[in-house]
């Protein structure tokens, strides 16, 4: 399945922050948007911000235009503002995409264990996120940081309880 780009990503004034206050809002909630699904689509947990630069998401090659390195700064600001990013670095280099919030993600996992009636039971990370149970699940391969930022805001509803384990952590669902 390929990736369905939005119509502005052909539209090359878009690739240029817009002076005008309210067209530039609408500019950065479709780049917000357009980032955050290709990211979905990608399954891209972390970005570095050189890199995606030349990335198809902020460099359109068949209209030769790509976002500003000021401008994608921008964007992942106003990302970061809605709580979909996180930066790794002071420098604001790398940064964790949460193209769903931890709560989104933790309400799936929980719709899960419920669905299977496996409220009660424990889990490793390693089988939630990788495990031939999940297999088709929308959190399967879900990073390991995001798997854990999930369950702890599980964890904070009283929904289940992180738990450390000999082999690593682990998750008990109520």
């Amino acid at each position: 399945m390929s990736f369905e780009w939005p119509w502005q990503y052909n539209f090359p004034p878009f690739f240029t922050l817009q002076p005008n206050v309210e067209t530039r809002q609408k500019q950065l909630a479709a780049w917000c948007s357009l980032a955050l699904s290709y990211c979905r689509h990608h399954k891209l947990y972390t970005l570095d911000v050189m890199e995606a630069q030349e990335s198809p998401m902020f460099n359109n090659k068949k209209i030769e235009r790509k976002l500003s390195m000021e401008a994608i700064q921008i964007v992942f600001e106003e990302l970061r503002k809605k709580g979909n990013l996180d930066w790794l670095d002071k420098n604001k280099s790398r940064c964790l995409v949460m193209w769903r919030r931890p709560e989104e993600w933790g309400k799936l996992i929980y719709q899960w264990v419920s669905k299977n009636g496996m409220v009660n039971s424990v889990f490793t990370l390693y089988e939630l996120s990788n495990g031939d149970d999940t297999e088709g699940e929308e959190f399967h391969g879900l990073e390991e940081w995001m798997l854990l930022r999930s369950l702890q805001a599980l964890q904070t509803d009283g929904k289940a309880e992180i738990i450390t384990m000999d082999d690593g952590k682990g998750v008990k669902f109520f």
